[in-house]
């Protein structure tokens, strides 16, 4: 519609114009020494329009000629990025379909070209990692420019943690001013492998502020930093005491942290506190594994623990483990009736070898060598099954 109009425009003043140059006679006289010209206005109208036109496209002609050689360069400049893109997305596309060959020598050649370069150059130095070619991926690693200089230490840290170099990450990752989240889980990858579990635990708070881990995952990994924090110091009493007060009250009672803080005090012979953290735990939440340490320190009150562990067995009274530690507790107490009782329950709830041991080793105190006998050899027998089950049923040939 606005051509139209346009158009409608045009065609009116044309006419216009042509009327009042058919009724125009005035003239223009031209006085000049010796010279007199004399010209219809109207043709004076035509030269004067003919010569700016003319003049119009001879300043375009000279500018568009001034600015060719600029020109021409962007004109090469636009094309250069073009294909320096083009490589580019071919190197990515290449790189995340795991052909490395390609996408190293499409990076090397969009790095070339100039375009992204510090994108083009740890692109190029990932997929040279892949290939094991570490001497071309410090070359590439070296052409990032200062502006990628987080992508660059990012990179390197994530390919030194691939090949076991755990404190060349943690210096290359020191040098970024401000510790982003990527940073960050690469500093907890190397924390763990260092084993610096202090950093871990607080590396672990810190992700799942971020939202990086949820509340399962952040547990988890807090669980077994304090495991291995506290097995780090199972051979000094003090230290451990020490790392045992810092392990928050709610963390204290998790089965696989209060198994791992009871061992560790049964190693150092601290049987009291590996009872009442045991005690504590079970208190809080049931775990059949945490209750058969119940009876593997000799050390405090026996008869109070048996007393503890017979209250349990009226809410567990099917528990396997918990009938196994009652037998070991009357057995040391010289309750034989009772533990003999107790250790033929826990068979009858589930067959165990160590049941079968601790019965046979109760029979050899009472005289009972043939009974004694009998119950080592089903210890044996099951504990050759669970060999066998836990390496998948595999022999050895001899060589």
């Amino acid at each position: 519609m606005k051509a139209f109009f346009w158009i409608l425009a045009i065609a009116c003043a044309g006419v216009g114009l042509t009327l009042l140059a058919h009724y125009n006679t005035g003239y223009v006289l031209l006085a000049l020494p010796s010279y007199r010209v004399e010209l219809s206005l109207n043709l004076l109208a035509i030269i004067l329009l003919a010569a700016f036109i003319i003049g119009y496209l001879v300043v375009r002609l000279v500018s568009g000629t001034v600015r060719l050689p600029a020109q021409v360069r962007e004109y090469r400049l636009a094309r250069r990025r073009d294909r320096a893109r083009a490589t580019l997305l071919e190197a990515l596309n290449e790189y995340f379909s795991g052909r490395y060959a390609r996408a190293e020598k499409a990076a090397a050649d969009s790095l070339e070209l100039g375009e992204h370069a510090g994108l083009a150059a740890v692109l190029a130095a990932r997929a040279a990692h892949e290939l094991r070619a570490y001497e071309r991926r410090d070359r590439y690693l070296a052409r990032a420019t200062a502006a990628d200089e987080v992508l660059r230490a990012v990179t390197e840290a994530e390919l030194l943690l691939d090949e076991r170099r755990f404190e060349e990450a943690l210096e290359r990752l020191k040098q970024l001013p401000r510790k982003h989240t990527a940073a960050l889980r690469l500093e907890l990858r190397a924390r763990q492998q260092t084993r610096n579990w202090g950093e871990v635990l607080a590396l672990a708070d810190e992700l799942q502020k971020r939202n990086v881990f949820d509340a399962a995952q952040a547990a988890q990994i807090r669980r077994n930093a304090l495991i291995e924090n506290l097995k780090r110091k199972a051979l000094d009493s003090r230290a451990l005491e020490e790392a045992w007060r810092k392990v928050p009250p709610h963390e204290r009672t998790d089965p696989r942290v209060a198994a791992a803080a009871a061992q560790c005090f049964i190693a150092l012979g601290g049987c009291g506190e590996a009872h009442r953290i045991i005690e504590e735990a079970l208190a809080r939440e049931w775990d059949s594994e945490l209750v058969g340490l119940y009876a593997e320190c000799e050390g405090g009150d026996t008869l109070k623990r048996i007393e503890r562990a017979e209250s349990w067995l009226k809410l567990h009274p099917d528990d396997a483990l918990l009938l196994l530690t009652l037998g070991r507790l009357c057995a040391r107490q010289e309750l034989w009736g009772k533990a003999q009782s107790y250790l033929e329950a826990s068979l009858a709830v589930e067959p165990t070898y160590s049941a079968h041991f601790a019965l046979a080793q109760l029979q050899e105190k009472l005289g009972n060598a043939d009974a004694a006998r009998g119950s080592c050899r089903d210890s044996l027998e099951l504990a050759l099954v669970q060999l066998r089950a836990s390496t998948g049923g595999r022999r050895r040939t001899p060589s």
